[in-house]
């Protein structure tokens, strides 16, 4: 379905079953296809919500407001028009930034808990910060790939996803990617990147699942230990046979894990 926003952006939404609201925020030039898996499981105990976020996957191509902070007001928007209450927000990727975004807005009493996946504290190549990847110079490569050839970035992103490469995913995947107009893959790629929150994580006072693939292709699991060793009670879990994209290449064992810990949460 289209949702528009009061602020005037339409957003295309997965809306399904009933119950205690579960929202998937889907990572940078993603879309809210990579949670197919979930939807079926969740949708008969749960209300399940899957946003496109602005400018991604079938939303409206807007070109501008392309931050992190500014996707979490969409999505405070969003579940405001919904009459969703105290959400449990499942933040993969970038997502996991928005989630972050959005309890610094809102604060921690604004959600049931969250779950946090396979995304460091920062991307970023911080002097003495062992989990981040892009240098000024790796960005600079990064956003001149998307700009001139955007499908080998999408080709290349969605190889890495996997942690056994399949060619059928992966034409998906990248078709998904490509979904996303250069210049915002661009604009929230360097505004990702330059976003650190290690030292809000133990500020952090809600129920919290962390989990990563083994698979360090993409992103290191030890940031999975970091993250889970700052946020107060957090409790980790590490998908051996999955990269980045554990709800997809393990879904049932995933949300084995996400329904166990949802049912343990607060009213």
């Amino acid at each position: 379905m289209e949702y528009t926003l009061n602020n005037g952006v339409t957003l295309h939404l997965v809306d399904a079953g009933q119950g205690v609201p579960v929202v998937f925020i889907h990572g940078v030039m993603m879309s809210g296809r990579f949670f197919e898996r979930q939807v079926p499981f969740f949708s008969p105990s749960n209300r399940v919500l899957i946003p496109d976020l602005r400018g991604h996957g079938q939303s409206e191509k807007v070109l501008e407001g392309h931050t992190v902070g500014n996707y979490a007001q969409d999505l405070r928007l969003l579940l405001d028009d919904l009459g969703v209450e105290r959400p449990f927000l499942i933040g993969w990727s970038m997502g996991a930034m928005v989630v972050y975004e959005y309890l610094k807005a809102f604060g921690s009493a604004s959600v049931r808990g969250i779950c946090i996946v396979d995304q460091p504290p920062s991307d970023y190549a911080w002097e003495g910060y062992p989990f981040g990847v892009l240098t000024p110079t790796s960005l600079a490569e990064m956003v001149e790939g998307i700009q001139l050839d955007q499908r080998a970035v999408a080709d290349e992103f969605a190889q890495l996803m996997q942690h056994e490469p399949d060619e059928a995913t992966s034409t998906w995947m990248a078709e998904e990617i490509m979904r996303v107009p250069a210049v915002v893959a661009s604009t929230i790629l360097v505004n990702q990147t330059l976003r650190d929150y290690r030292a809000f994580l133990p500020e952090i006072a809600c129920p919290a699942l962390v989990v990563f693939g083994r698979d360090p292709k993409l992103t290191p699991p030890e940031a999975g230990e970091y993250i889970a060793g700052q946020i107060p009670g957090a409790r980790l879990v590490v998908m051996e046979e999955s990269s980045h994209c554990p709800f997809y290449e393990e879904s049932q064992k995933f949300n084995g894990i996400l329904a166990e810990f949802a049912q343990g949460l607060s009213s």
